[in-house]
């Protein structure tokens, strides 16, 4: 989707872990079933599943023009309602060019692609691909905020979703890891763009909302 030129494989060259406790994603260039690139995609889809609460991943990213890491959630329900009916909460997506900043975004029915509710983090030091990073959501009732480190920087509520939308945060959603290479929101890789990169993710855990 979007225009990404990765094929994403199970093969341990692309996804593992790496004997020190982390889980590796790599995006290399090479030719596979006709793409130019290969990467991964791990997913809690038919595993793990939760509705609200806090999901946070410590993770080190990947640098690079047409470099995607993302840390995601998608609805359940997306096999009978469709996507954007499902929902979508973009915990971390970052574009590889802009090492310093990171994004948060909600689509939905009436807020989806272009037209999500997002907005950017910026690092007040150092770069995302220079170390580990926390980032995190804290979902409640109507309700969701991103932080980065435990820096809040932005919430959104249903209130914030446009006329004819619909606040489809309130089921279970799965979880997803990627690195995509090109596509609509970064572009492709040109020839300052270093192959393989690595996101490597620390932990990921998930708490209950409060009852």
């Amino acid at each position: 989707g979007n225009s990404q030129l990765e094929y994403d494989t199970n093969r341990p060259e692309n996804v593992s872990l790496d004997g020190a406790g982390h889980l590796r994603i790599v995006a290399k260039q090479e030719s596979y079933l006709g793409s130019n690139y290969t990467s991964a995609r791990i997913l809690t889809r038919g595993l793990f599943t939760q509705a609200k609460g806090r999901f946070e991943a410590r993770i080190q990213l990947p640098v690079g023009q047409g470099i995607w890491p993302a840390f995601w959630l998608l609805g359940n329900d997306i096999g009978s309602v469709g996507w954007p009916s499902c929902g979508e909460i973009d915990i971390m997506e970052y574009r590889g060019q802009q090492p310093t900043k990171s994004t948060g975004s909600l689509h939905g029915p009436g807020y989806s692609g272009g037209g999500a509710l997002t907005s950017t983090y910026t690092l007040p030091t150092g770069t995302f691909n220079g170390g580990y990073h926390v980032f995190a959501v804290e979902w409640e009732t109507g309700k969701v905020t991103w932080l980065v480190d435990d820096v809040p920087y932005q919430t959104r509520t249903a209130s914030d979703v446009p006329p004819g939308g619909t606040w489809v945060f309130e089921h279970p959603f799965f979880i997803i890891l990627n690195v995509a290479v090109g596509g609509n929101y970064v572009g492709s890789p040109d020839v300052s763009t270093v192959f393989p990169q690595t996101m490597l993710v620390d932990y990921v855990r998930v708490y209950q909302a409060k009852s």
